[in-house]
């Protein structure tokens, strides 16, 4: 009885040991504030793609019948866009002024007032259009355009 009685004796008084060092221990901290940076990047407008079919309609004469032409705007962006305005010209394909037919010319030819309903496009959207092209009846010589390719620059905004 006297090996049980000092075995719970040791065990009381390192239980009593162990609470007073854990019941006793001090915790220390730092308390502290910060800022920080991020950033998020935002991507640039897509230029329009635009695409057109061939010309419907009779020979372009001086005078004559105007032929029409069937055009596509498309979004390639990722955002919405905002197409406000179709510019179509008798030009290069670079905007720079036609001028590879001897005798004949962009002032040959009227583009007519373009027909597209501008608006929001979503990414990947596209819009159709129409235009029409006609041969001015100039007070000149115009046998130059004669069989001539008039091309037409379009231009989306």
């Amino acid at each position: 009885m006297n090996k049980v009685k000092t075995s719970k004796k040791r065990i009381a008084i390192t239980t009593a040991a162990l609470v007073a060092v854990g019941g006793g221990a001090a915790f220390a901290y730092w308390t502290s504030t910060g800022t920080g940076t991020g950033a998020a990047q935002t991507g640039t407008t897509e230029p329009f793609t635009i695409t057109s079919t061939a010309a419907t309609g009779g020979p372009l004469s001086p005078g004559g019948p105007s032929q029409e032409v069937a055009f596509v705007v498309a979004n390639p962006g990722t955002g919405v866009q905002q197409l406000n305005n179709v510019v179509v010209t008798v030009a290069n394909a670079d905007g720079s002024a036609w001028t590879s037919v001897a005798g004949c010319s962009a002032a040959d030819y009227t583009v007519g007032t373009v027909a597209i309903t501008g608006g929001d496009m979503e990414p990947g959207a596209t819009k159709s259009g129409t235009v029409t092209i006609k041969m001015n009846n100039l007070e000149t010589n115009q046998n130059g355009c004669k069989d001539a390719d008039v091309p037409l620059y379009f231009s989306a905004s």
